[in-house]
């Protein structure tokens, strides 16, 4: 193949291996380069954890366990850095009746313990646990922490 105005000749097959060579070339340096961002978000993401919290109400108390942390927990998570990821009660029974779950995200285990601890310490806290000894709302608690898989959607 020649081409006008120019003094070199181009073969066909060294044109499609040109192109090859250079299709090959950049589709391994976009796998290579989409490996590495890949490996930076999980190491940046690394120390991450979630926390899942189960608590068992009192039977026939679970509605009122939602408004605690509607209008008075959830502003105290907000005031010491308690990131919730979404609140839910079970639809079926028997679960239905007493349980109320939530989880958390913590840039790690010690800022989670940080947290957790400032948050023990508020006098807005200390009177919600207050109430707690007037109308029982609450038979116990389940917290697990939880770290991301490489394969999981939110991390």
């Amino acid at each position: 193949m020649t081409y006008p105005g120019r003094i070199f000749k181009v073969s066909k097959a060294n044109a499609l291996a040109a192109f090859a060579i250079s299709l090959i070339s950049f589709a391994a340096g976009s796998l290579i380069t989409a490996r590495m961002s890949h490996l930076a978000q999980v190491k940046a993401d690394g120390d991450r954890v979630f926390e899942l919290r189960v608590y068992h109400a009192v039977p026939g108390k679970v509605d009122k366990l939602e408004s605690r942390f509607r209008e008075k927990i959830t502003p105290l998570f907000a005031k010491h850095n308690l990131t919730p990821m979404g609140f839910w009660v079970p639809e079926d029974p028997p679960a239905s009746g007493n349980t109320f779950i939530y989880i958390l995200a913590h840039p790690s285990r010690e800022e989670a313990k940080k947290n957790w601890d400032a948050l023990f310490a508020d006098p807005g806290f200390a009177e919600v646990m207050n109430s707690e000894k007037t109308e029982k709302l609450v038979e116990g608690v389940d917290s697990t922490y939880m770290r991301p898989t490489d394969f999981s959607a939110m991390k």
